[in-house]
């Protein structure tokens, strides 16, 4: 399998595109197979996106926490919270684009059951 354009797809769906890059390619291949990658599968380009965005997150709650300095306010739980609406944002996507997540209903029989306007009487 081709895991180079796949790795690029979730570089650009969450914006790593700084050199050095903030996740290494092998790791952006472990989330691809995580998510059952395969060739054209765009759902799981999206997905393995948004468990990388949730890695950030928590590295930057974890690093950053929240600083107030004289001048410098850095605020990680904020940040690490708008990462996790991104990656929920881009599961909800995966979620409309992957064709095994088709909306179904099962008919369930109920037996025997009264129908609208019969009353049950208990004698």
């Amino acid at each position: 399998m081709d895991y180079e354009a796949a790795i690029r797809q979730v570089r650009v769906l969450i914006a790593d595109m700084g050199t050095p890059p903030l996740i290494n390619d092998p790791t952006l291949q472990t989330y691809l197979e995580l998510q059952d990658w395969a060739e054209g599968a765009r759902w799981a380009v999206k997905r393995a996106a948004a468990d990388a965005l949730e890695a950030i997150a928590v590295s930057e709650v974890l690093v950053s926490k929240k600083i107030r300095t004289q001048d410098l306010t850095s605020d990680g739980p904020a940040v690490a919270e708008s990462l996790r609406k991104l990656a929920a944002g881009l599961r909800a996507q995966a979620d409309d684009d992957d064709p095994t997540l088709g909306g179904t209903f099962e008919i369930i029989d109920a037996g025997r059951s009264r129908l609208e306007a019969e009353e049950w009487r208990v004698f």
